[in-house]
């Protein structure tokens, strides 16, 4: 996609905090907190594109949903330059969602977390974004976690695209 890796992305929270710590210590730091609070939890992962010009922003989240008491977000934002189709810039996004999922499922399975791994495509075949659907279904069921796509993959299609 670029040269930013996953140790390279910088995340922040909603409200522009930066998150200092390294993301799998963020993560497991506030799962912690939300627990001591009395909050259960489950996480949702989701990627966005938008192109602009030339340039493919690219906005992943992880979004911490507190059962019956709303949620937060983890945010990165990156960009590449690269000219890409679109089901090129579909499987991209699945990938970085996947990679952070992964990168993140022991903390999660330590903590007894739910995870979903959300996708921005459309499962209406009349939507351009369809012609990436089975292989991001595929890919995302493949490595053992949830898959959503639209209309449920609010974590891609909602907050990832509000931040993009």
């Amino acid at each position: 996609m670029n040269t930013t890796s996953l140790t390279d992305m910088k995340w922040r929270r909603y409200d522009g905090r930066r998150i200092e710590l390294p993301i799998g210590e963020a993560v497991e730091a506030t799962i912690i907190k939300e627990r001591a609070d009395g909050y259960r939890l489950k996480v949702c992962i989701g990627t966005d594109s938008q192109v602009r010009g030339k340039t493919v922003e690219f906005a992943t989240v992880i979004v911490f949903l507190r059962e019956k008491r709303g949620g937060f977000m983890f945010i990165a934002n990156y960009k590449s330059e690269k000219k890409m189709s679109l089901r090129e810039r579909m499987i991209l996004e699945v990938g970085r969602s996947v990679e952070i999922a992964y990168a993140l499922c022991g903390t999660l399975d330590k903590h007894d977390v739910e995870l979903e791994v959300h996708a921005d495509i459309n499962t209406d075949p009349h939507f351009e974004s369809n012609v990436a659907l089975k292989e991001a279904m595929g890919y995302i069921l493949g490595m053992g976690f949830v898959f959503k796509a639209k209309p449920d993959a609010f974590a891609s299609s909602a907050c990832a695209d509000k931040v993009c």
